[in-house]
Parts: structure tokens; sequence; C-alpha cells
């Protein structure tokens, strides 16, 4: 550094100042984003309780509902599979609700739903095709026979998701580990004392393969790509899927962050990410105009470092668990 950038004066100082101008404008929009986020939860438990919402919240909401009835029937079915019975109306209904009402449960099927919801907005309007980007299809034509594998694998698992969103369902074996034995502890509570529940409990995690699911598969593929896998986070080249699971993987987040993060008010969410997974300010311009976040792309994001803006988003993810 130079003399007078120590003292304070010269560029190097103007730079220095401009750089935390920057971090403390991110910092009140991330602070803010996460207090939207926050609420989230409580927000769509009283929307799935209620009539009184907006169109995309109806779309959103309408999902979540179904979502929540799917994965209540798949597990009354495991059980009445045991007895040859059909599950009631009523008992889908009671299980649904009870499903609903696990915070955890609710955020990762909120999340989903708005990926559902983005993949038909950016096909509508920017003719990104949801299930087959051409980084796809690169990927399924590599001369790597396992990556070439890992491609059509996901190109499968993708196609059932979209379809699953729009049937407005989702299949237990798509939910990761974690996710997946919350929601049979859940059932657990919900039907203790049921002589059927272990059996079907036993064979549903018999079934199970995390590493076979659509999230598993697309992380292990952006994965494979080992240093090209910075080419995933051009969303009109890799598609929304494959550009979630590098914003993910790349960025250090869960996915369901990684997914919020390319919603309209989460620009400044967005704007760390990208940079936190190594992208220039001109690339990062380019992923806000497809998406087209309802504030601003923060100015000078390029001044910071990836490292410090990762810091950004580890330091506002301790906060919220806090």
């Amino acid at each position: 550094m130079s003399k007078a950038a120590k003292d304070g004066n010269g560029p190097g100082a103007d730079e220095t100042d401009r750089v935390r101008d920057v971090e403390r404008i991110l910092k009140d929009e991330l602070a803010r984003s996460d207090r939207a986020l926050h609420g989230v939860p409580s927000v769509l438990t009283h929307l799935l309780a209620s009539a009184g919402h907006s169109l995309v919240s109806d779309a959103i909401v309408a999902r979540l509902r179904g979502m929540h009835s799917s994965l209540a029937v798949q597990l009354l079915n495991a059980k009445s599979g045991t007895s040859g019975g059909s599950p009631d109306s009523r008992d889908i209904d009671r299980l649904a609700d009870h499903l609903a009402g696990d915070s955890v449960v609710l955020s990762y099927c909120y999340a989903l739903a708005m990926e559902g919801h983005l993949a038909e907005r950016l096909e509508q309007r920017c003719s990104l095709d949801p299930i087959l980007s051409p980084l796809l299809q690169e990927l399924i034509a590599s001369p790597d026979a396992a990556t070439g594998e890992l491609g059509m694998g996901a190109l499968a698992a993708q196609s059932r998701f979209i379809q699953s969103q729009r049937r407005m369902e989702l299949p237990l074996a798509e939910l990761p580990a974690e996710l997946f034995h919350a929601v049979l502890k859940r059932w657990e509570v919900h039907e203790r004392g049921d002589p059927e529940l272990a059996s079907a409990i036993k064979a549903l995690k018999a079934r199970y393969d995390e590493g076979a699911s659509r999230v598993g598969l697309l992380a292990r593929l952006v994965s494979s790509m080992r240093g090209g896998a910075i080419a995933a986070l051009e969303l009109e080249h890799a598609g929304l899927a494959l550009f979630v699971a590098a914003l993910s993987t790349l960025g250090k987040q869960p996915r369901e962050l990684a997914i919020l993060a390319c919603h309209e008010q989460q620009a400044a969410r967005l704007a760390l990410s990208l940079r936190a997974a190594g992208l220039e300010q001109a690339a990062i311009e380019r992923q806000f105009l497809l998406l087209e976040p309802t504030e601003r792309l923060p100015g000078d994001i390029g001044e910071i470092s990836p490292k410090r803006a990762a810091a950004l988003l580890k330091n506002a993810s301790s906060q919220d668990q806090g």
C-alpha cells in the first residue's frame, strides 16, 4: 500500500471506503431480506388456512397443499399396503396438516414450490427449457462415461420434478436424508401406538436412496465438473436446476437458500451468493438481467472479494440461527 493510502489520502483510501460502503449496503439489504424469509413459515401457515392471498401466492399455496397431501398419501399407502386397505381422505387431510405444522418441512416445500414457479416463469419469459438446458446436453454428451450417465440421471430426475410440480406432488424419495427422517419421525408421533407403523417405516427406509434423488444427482453432476463448475452459474446456458445446484455448491450454502436467493426480493443474497461462488461483476449483471429482482444490483459488488462475500453470507446465517 502506498504512503498516501496509509495516510488516508489518494485512491487507496477511496477504494477502501467504497468497499466498506458497498458492504454496509449489502449487510443492510441482507438483514432486511432475512427478516422477510423468517416470516415466511408463519405467513404460509396463515395462508394455508385461509383464502385471501395474491395470485402468485395462490399458485404457491396450492402447490404447498398439494405437496403436503402427496407426502401424506405416500406415508399412509405405505402403512395400508401391509393390511391391503386404502387411506381415508380425512386421515390424509389430518396428516397433511400435521406435516405442514413442521416449519422445516413447510420451508423446504416452499423452496421447491418457488423453484417450480420460477422455472415456469423463466420458460415463458426467456424460453429457458425447464428440463434440458444446453449445459446439461453437453454433459450428457461428455466423452467421460460417468459424467454422461450422471447427466442422463439428472435429466430424468428433472423431468420428474417438473411433472410432479405440475401435479402438485412431492415423492418421498426426493426428500434430503435429514428431512426424510424428520418426516418419518413426525408421522411416528402423529400415529403413535399404531401396530402397523414400524413395518411401514422400515420398508420406506429400505427403499430410500438420497444419492438417486434429483438434488443428489445435480450436486454430484456439479461436483464432477470440478473447476468447470463455474460454467453452471450462467443461468441461460445451465438452466435453473443446475444453476441453483452450482450456486449452492460453490457458494457453500443450503440449496433452499440458493433457490430463495433467486426470488425477486432477495437481490442482496443473490449478489453475494454469485460473488462468493466466484463470478465477476459483468457475469453477475447478466444473471440479474434474467432473474429481474425488484431491487437493483448493488453497485461495485465486484469490489468485494469472493472470500469476503462468503463471510458476509455465513455471518448472516449464523445470526439467523442465533
